[in-house]
């Protein structure tokens, strides 16, 4: 019976986990390379961001999101859905983007008046006017400027993939 520890979980390969497929050395350095993105991008999101614009990337995420709906607003259920948030979450920060006037809640001007609207106030029109500009230079010289044409277009398909697989795995664990 062969039983090796994997080296990144010291969890015995082999018995009873033979079922498992287990990461090749080439598949490992991939993963490590991925893991090192999707903890790492976030936060030179975020600093980008707070420096630029004293925005967090999720109020940024909020305004983006709100900016480019067709009616400039957006049901709070809906954004949290657009977002992948809980509600709670989306709540919260937007209690927090009251406060600093960049959003303002409303009555659903949809069938269900007890739904809420969000909206961007005046002033937070104006600062992701400001904010836009730098985050776009950011988002070119960080994820596009790198990549040619077609690696862009590799990126997308392969992210839209990730993306398919992942929603597939929240579906099987949401039962």
């Amino acid at each position: 019976m062969n039983h090796q520890l994997d080296p990144e979980t010291n969890i015995e390969q082999g018995e009873p986990h033979s079922d498992v497929r287990w990461l090749n050395a080439e598949e490992a350095d991939l993963w490590y390379t991925l893991r090192e993105f999707i903890w790492g991008f976030p936060s030179t999101l975020d600093r980008q961001l707070l420096h630029d614009s004293a925005l967090s990337s999720g109020e940024y995420s909020v305004m983006a999101t709100i900016s480019d709906s067709p009616e400039h607003r957006v049901r709070t259920g809906e954004l949290a859905s657009a977002l992948g948030w809980e509600r709670s979450r989306l709540s919260h920060l937007l209690r927090r983007m009251e406060d600093r006037d960049l959003v303002e809640r409303a009555p659903s001007e949809g069938r269900d008046r007890r739904a809420q609207d969000v909206l961007l106030t005046p002033h937070g029109w104006d600062v992701l006017r400001a904010a836009a500009p730098d985050h776009v230079t950011f988002v070119r010289e960080t994820v596009f400027d790198p990549l040619t044409g077609e690696e862009q277009a590799l990126l997308a398909d392969i992210l839209t993939r990730i993306n398919r697989a992942c929603d597939e795995q929240n579906a099987r664990r949401k039962n």
